[in-house]
């Protein structure tokens, strides 16, 4: 595949099924590499509003870190790691049309390779997601 200016291809070992939301790897070719540390759903540094859903949550982060790497000349086509942190898994696990249509209004169709981790707690304490990326500029 070839998206925003790098060549990129989803990584899928023979016999395994294609997993819904995410890529397990990514191969891409580019000569910069951006890593965008972990954005929580905040505006600059106030902190995170009481009482967001997980799903909104979710979409603040992913659109902090979408203006992040458009602030390096990337864009949603240049991410190809995204790791996420939350604090409940089960919140999380129950949540998951909320965080798909955050999803859906931030990356679109764009599954870069994902890693979710649970933590008990960050930085913020009203933070309950913090999402962290790795993209590649063509």
């Amino acid at each position: 595949m070839s998206d925003a200016g790098i060549d990129y291809q989803a990584i899928l070992p023979e016999g395994w099924a294609r997993p819904r939301g995410f890529a397990h790897a990514v191969s891409s070719r580019g000569s910069t590499t951006i890593r965008v540390s972990g954005q929580l759903a905040r505006a600059g540094n106030a902190p995170v509003a009481v009482g967001l859903t997980l799903g909104e949550q979710w979409r603040l982060a992913l659109e902090n870190l979408i203006s992040v790497v458009r602030a390096a000349g990337g864009d949603i086509g240049n991410i190809v790691l995204l790791r996420a942190y939350v604090t409940d898994m089960a919140e999380f696990n129950a949540g998951g049309a909320q965080v798909g249509e955050a999803w859906a209004a931030t990356l679109g169709r764009h599954f870069p390779a994902m890693t979710l981790v649970g933590v008990t707690a960050l930085v913020d304490p009203n933070a309950r997601v913090e999402i962290e990326a790795e993209a590649v500029l063509g």
